[in-house]
């Protein structure tokens, strides 16, 4: 099946100075229990930080709070634990993309495996602090969304957005708009498939 080619704006309108590069789509794959979609876009839903995430808490923050927005035009009310329903793990890893589309090997702690049931969503790199030629500032946001009672993966999604560094997209709340915007559009999508997600600045 071809990748499906969705047009993605922000908002706030980004400018273009000092990225001659356009910033790329965000490629999106997710998963879906079929018999588990009934349940989902309803009731209170608890967003935390991915078990095995070692991302700091600041890190994540911007990504978190997309998620929640997101999910908030779904159709969720956000609670407290102890109240939800549902749980929404939450893991990002960021990279680097030097010449050559080789990935940097070297993790800063952002990050963590969040899949269970097919995906395997969350596992990657991390930036490299270690200098030499970076032409792209990768972001893989990674999101499962899980039966609070049991434990059970109601959905799984991911998505890979690559833009050059110098890109106002590349980083902070605008990253984190555009990665999670892309994740749930048209959610809850169809079981296994990847999409990408044009991205205008």
């Amino acid at each position: 099946m071809k990748p499906l080619s969705l047009a993605l704006s922000l908002a706030a309108a980004l400018s273009l100075a000092g990225c001659a590069t356009p910033p790329g789509p965000v490629e999106v794959t997710r998963f879906v229990a079929p018999d588990r979609v009934a349940l989902l876009g309803q009731g209170e839903i608890f967003i935390e930080t991915a078990p095995g995430s070692q991302a700091d808490g600041l890190a994540l923050a911007p990504y978190k709070a997309a998620v929640a927005e997101e999910l908030r035009r779904l159709g969720y009310a956000e609670s407290e634990r102890t109240g939800a329903g549902q749980v929404a793990q939450v893991a990002v890893q960021h990279y680097v993309i030097g010449a050559g589309g080789r990935r940097s090997p070297v993790s800063v702690g952002v990050g963590g495996s969040t899949g269970s049931y097919g995906s395997g969503v969350g596992v990657g790199i991390g930036i490299n602090l270690g200098g030499g030629e970076k032409d792209r500032l990768g972001t893989e946001l990674a999101v499962t969304i899980r039966d609070k009672a049991s434990g059970e993966s109601l959905w799984e999604g991911r998505a890979d957005f690559q833009p050059p560094e110098n890109s106002p997209l590349a980083r902070g709340q605008a990253n984190a708009q555009t990665v999670a915007s892309a994740l749930f559009r048209e959610f809850p999508g169809n079981n296994g498939e990847t999409i990408e997600v044009e991205v205008t600045e």
